[in-house]
């Protein structure tokens, strides 16, 4: 009886992680399906997108996605994790309808900086809600779920450009279709918010005991009396209960684990990753593999990459952390580098020159999903205590859009300026950069410290 019960707990914690990971699913969706769509809609007889307002089209959801991550933790600590996630589905949603209907450039901006907001809380919510809600044995493998589920929505956006752009690709409206096709995930995931667990983390910070200890119970957490127990007499020390910026950043240890959480999202978007997201499709035509060579190819490198995010994510599951991402990183370089020399050498003919191209970029995609991108997701929903939880995982991820936002906006402009080869060994050398900073900032015996004795009160 005892495990049948043990069992139904498991099954129920399974249900409500790979629901939240929708969320994920959809930051990939949405952030993956512009690299096959945005060739059609740049075409004359749709939304007619130069260059630059390439670059505005793709940075529109991202700079949205800062102000949805900023306003998330906000929000979340309001009206509670799944009544946010219920929001994240219903504007994902509209948005998406809007996107695909949009006109004209402007149009096609305002809409896609509305579907940044619900993509930006998202990536912010889901890694969090997954820890809060994971007993400590499975709380990595739920948390790297997420980081999975981000590579497979890219990867099914890509599979979905590349099966409607080959066969209606003539129809220069198809990229419509590649749009609206996001709206049948963000539906599945409202329908499911009804049925998933609330955050027992959550009630504990509302002072709902009883609540939480049911939850916990029900998601299979063991021996959680004395841990709701130490968190009454915490709450009860506390004389307010509210969330105030000025006394979290006076406290040295809460000001550290901040500072090392921006630096940690830095790192994982100055690798160049996002520009192989959103220009894939582009930049593989530049080389000469044509439109439709290019959408497949994309297939093939997201089918790659969530091959490496499963194995990555098993392996970083019980290894040093810190180690991983120096180890992620050195990879970063060396794939980028070795981008650069291919594409500046004139010593290959145009086919073989395409497919160390391919081999190259499927090459840094599965070491940077595979590595760099699950530990710094694992690192930033873990590293922060829970009474400060919320906003700092919605600053540390503001923190990946802005920085997003920068390099998706500039990009068209440096591979026109500086061209392809020079740009990647640019992002070959901000990876080295990366190295020195989590060398210098990213220390786990340090963070694990000052999670454990850092308190607001």
């Amino acid at each position: 009886m005892k495990t049948k019960s043990k069992k139904v707990k498991l099954n129920f914690l399974h249900y409500c992680v790979y629901v939240i990971s929708l969320g994920g699913f959809l930051f990939g969706y949405d952030t993956g399906v512009i690299n096959g769509a945005l060739a059609f809609m740049s075409r004359p007889g749709q939304l007619n997108l130069t260059p630059t307002l390439q670059g505005i089209v793709s940075s529109s959801l991202v700079i949205g996605a800062c102000f949805g991550a900023l306003g998330c933790g906000r929000v979340a600590d309001k009206i509670g994790r799944r009544k946010t996630l219920r929001i994240i589905a219903i504007v994902f949603t509209i948005a998406t309808v809007f996107c695909a209907v949009a006109m004209n450039f402007w149009l096609m901006s305002i809409f896609r900086f509305i579907l940044g907001l619900a993509v930006g809380a998202a990536s912010s919510l889901s890694p969090m809600y997954l820890a809060e809600i994971s007993p400590e044995n499975l709380r990595s493998a739920n948390v790297n779920k997420n980081a999975i589920f981000i590579v497979l929505g890219q990867l099914c956006a890509f599979i979905v450009n590349a099966i409607l752009g080959n066969i209606w690709g003539h129809w220069d409206p198809i990229w419509r279709v590649m749009v609206i096709s996001g709206a049948v995930p963000s539906i599945i995931l409202w329908v499911n918010s009804f049925r998933i667990s609330g955050s027992p983390q959550w009630l504990l910070l509302k002072h709902r005991f009883n609540r939480a200890r049911k939850i916990f119970r029900r998601l299979g957490f063991e021996n959680t009396n004395q841990f709701i127990k130490s968190q009454s007499e915490q709450s009860s020390e506390q004389n307010d209960d509210e969330f105030i910026w000025s006394t979290a950043l006076k406290n040295k240890k809460l000001l550290y684990l901040l500072v090392t959480g921006i630096v940690i999202a830095l790192i994982q978007q100055i690798s160049g990753v996002n520009t192989v997201m959103y220009y894939g499709t582009i930049l593989l035509e530049k080389v000469g593999m044509g439109e439709s060579g290019s959408l497949y190819a994309n297939v093939l490198i997201g089918v790659v990459s969530v091959i490496a995010s499963i194995f990555g994510t098993r392996m970083i599951e019980h290894a040093n952390h810190h180690r991983m991402l120096i180890i992620g990183l050195i990879g970063n370089v060396v794939f980028m580098a070795l981008l650069g020399t291919i594409m500046k050498s004139n010593v290959f003919s145009q086919g073989v020159t395409n497919a160390l191209v391919l081999i190259s970029l499927t090459l840094f995609l599965a070491n940077h999903q595979g590595i760099v991108s699950p530990v710094t997701w694992l690192l930033l929903a873990e590293m922060f205590p829970g009474k400060v939880k919320a906003q700092f995982m919605s600053v540390a991820t503001a923190t990946t859009w802005i920085t997003n936002f920068v390099i998706s906006l500039i990009y068209p402009q440096l591979v026109a300026i500086l061209g392809t080869a020079l740009v990647f060994f640019v992002f070959a050398m901000s990876n080295g950069l990366s190295i020195v900073l989590a060398s210098l900032f990213v220390n786990s015996k340090k963070m694990a410290k000052a999670y454990d004795t850092a308190s607001l009160s």
